[in-house]
C-alpha cells in the first residue's frame, strides 16, 4: 500500500534535517543581511509594533473595552492577538512564495520542494516564537503562573502547523497559477478584521460569529486570550475547531501534493 503523499514529504524533511537547519539559518540571516543592527532587526519590528499598541491605547488614551471582553485595557488585549497574527502572515506569505523563489534551484537539483516551504515557515517561527514566549512570560504574573500556561506552547505549535499546512498548499497552487499569490495577499490583509484580534469575540454579532472561526488564526487567538488575559484553559471550542481545521487541511494538502508531484517543478 503506497504511503500518503504528506507522509513521504515528512520523511523527506526528517532525512534532510541537517540540510534544513542550514537553510533555516541562512533564511534568518538573509532577512537582516547588509544591516548594521544585524539579527536585531527581524525581532525589533514586531516588538516596536506591540509596544506602540500598549503606549498609545493603554498609556496615552487609557482606552477600555466593554463588559464581556477578556480584558479591560485595549492595548493589553490587542497585543495578545496581533503578534500571533503577524507571525502567521509572515510564515504563510514567505512559505507561499518559497517555491517560486527556488524554482531555478529545484529545476537543476533533485531536492524535495517541501524543504523550501518548511525552511520559510521555520525561519518565521525562529523569529516570532521567542517573542510570543516573551509576551506569555510578561502576562503570566497576572495569573500567578497558573497551570493554564501549559497550554501556551501547544497553541504556538498549533499556529506553526497551521501556517505550514496553508503555506505548502498555497505554494503549490501559486506554482500552478500565479494569481494565487495576489489572492492570498489580499486575504491576509483583510483577515485580521475577520478574527477576534481587534475586537473581542463577544462584540461580533452573535449570528455571524461562526464566520470568525473560518479564519484559522481565531483558534490560537481565542486560546491565548483565555490563557493570558483570563488565566483560564482555552475553551473546548478551540480544540474542537482546531482538530477540524488540521484534519481538513491535511486531507486537502495530501491530495494536492499527490496530484502535483510530477508537474510541480515544471510549473516553476
Amino acid at each position: 500500500m503506497p504511503r500518503p503523499a504528506l507522509a513521504v514529504d515528512a520523511l523527506a524533511i526528517w532525512r534532510a534535517r541537517s540540510l534544513l537547519w542550514v537553510l533555516v539559518r541562512r533564511e534568518v540571516a538573509a532577512r537582516h543581511a547588509g544591516t548594521a543592527a544585524g539579527v536585531i532587526w527581524p525581532y525589533l519590528q514586531p516588538l516596536l509594533t506591540v509596544a506602540a499598541y500598549y503606549l498609545v491605547f493603554d498609556v496615552v488614551f487609557s482606552m477600555r473595552l466593554g463588559d464581556g471582553a477578556p480584558a479591560r485595557a485595549v492595548g493589553t488585549f490587542l497585543i495578545v492577538g496581533a503578534l500571533p497574527w503577524m507571525a502567521f502572515c509572515d510564515a504563510v506569505s514567505r512559505g507561499m512564495n518559497s517555491l517560486l523563489e527556488a524554482g531555478g534551484l529545484l529545476q537543476k537539483n533533485s531536492l524535495p520542494p517541501v524543504l523550501f516551504v518548511t525552511r520559510a515557515v521555520l525561519a518565521s517561527a525562529l523569529i516570532y516564537g521567542p517573542l510570543l514566549l516573551l509576551i506569555a512570560l510578561a502576562y503570566a504574573p497576572l495569573h500567578h503562573f497558573g497551570a493554564s500556561m501549559l497550554a501556551v506552547p501547544v497553541l504556538l505549535l498549533l499556529l506553526v502547523v497551521l501556517a505550514w499546512l496553508l503555506a505548502y498548499l498555497f505554494a503549490i497552487l501559486a506554482a500552478a497559477l500565479r494569481d494565487v499569490v495576489q489572492l492570498v495577499g489580499f486575504l491576509l490583509s483583510v483577515g485580521i478584521y475577520l478574527s477576534p484580534i481587534l475586537f473581542p469575540l463577544s462584540m461580533f454579532p452573535q449570528g455571524w460569529q461562526w464566520m470568525l472561526w473560518l479564519n484559522p488564526v481565531t483558534m490560537v487567538v481565542v486560546g491565548l486570550q483565555a490563557v493570558l488575559l483570563q488565566g483560564a484553559w482555552p475553551p473546548l471550542t478551540v480544540w474542537g475547531v482546531s482538530a477540524v481545521w488540521l484534519a481538513g487541511l491535511a486531507l486537502v494538502l495530501n491530495g494536492v501534493v499527490a496530484r502535483s508531484r510530477d508537474q510541480l517543478v515544471d510549473w516553476l
